[in-house]
């Protein structure tokens, strides 16, 4: 049986991040708003195809290829580096606070667990004062591996210290669900994002059209005995 977790890991980038300021600095460089999802999506499929090589390159170093690549090759350097300078400005999701604060109320402790270094997760949490809720940050850059191969997340709990029964993964991603769920881990996936969760992933134990609405789900499952 699932049970109500002691900690939730957030996903962070677009589960807690808001992209959406950097549609404009797509058009500031002449390649269209509608581009901002193509970039998202080729960055995390690069960061995907690294580790399933062997591979490995940082988030930003990902960032960078998949947005020359976007790009034509034909962008600039200050091109590039107005688009990625926005990544270090981006605001939170207005559903993240909400629901954290609800979950740290309940007694629940919280971590991230991102594809991004660890430095630039705890400067958008000090940024936007989301910093005060969680306990803990845990970046995919301490195995060299970016998620969702089940390495990851039985990373996340040793680092924890943790059995899966204790932890839950939140994400807008039903990838990162997928891989949370191989390990044992409880899932909580919000829908605001992708919409519809599809049938070849396992599905997540709570769904949610939001954050706050997953972070309702996971406290009313049954509490440990």
């Amino acid at each position: 049986m699932t049970r109500r977790p002691r900690i939730v890991a957030f996903d962070v980038v677009e589960t807690l991040i808001s992209l959406e300021p950097l549609r404009e600095r797509f058009v500031d460089i002449g390649l269209g708003a509608g581009m901002l999802e193509r970039w998202f999506d080729r960055l995390l499929r690069d960061g995907m195809a690294l580790t399933l090589a062997g591979d490995y390159q940082p988030f930003p170093a990902v960032a960078e290829a998949a947005l020359r690549v976007v790009g034509g090759g034909r962008l600039t350097d200050d091109q590039v580096g107005h688009l990625l300078d926005g990544v270090g400005e981006l605001p939170a999701q207005p559903d993240a606070e909400p629901a954290m604060r609800l979950l740290t109320e309940a007694g629940v402790s919280l971590v991230c667990l991102s594809n991004s270094a660890r430095e630039s997760t705890e400067a958008f949490l000090d940024r936007s004062g989301l910093d005060r809720f969680v306990d803990d940050v845990i970046s995919v850059a301490e195995i060299q591996m970016w998620k969702p191969p089940p390495t990851v997340y039985q990373h996340a709990l040793t680092r924890l210290g943790q059995p899966a029964t204790e932890v839950a993964l939140v994400a807008v991603h039903a990838f990162d669900c997928h891989g949370a769920n191989a390990v044992g881990l409880t899932t909580g996936w919000a829908a605001r994002l992708e919409r519809h969760y599809p049938d070849i992933f396992t599905r997540p134990d709570v769904v949610g059209e939001d954050l706050v609405a997953v972070a309702e789900g996971l406290l009313t499952l049954p509490a440990k005995p």
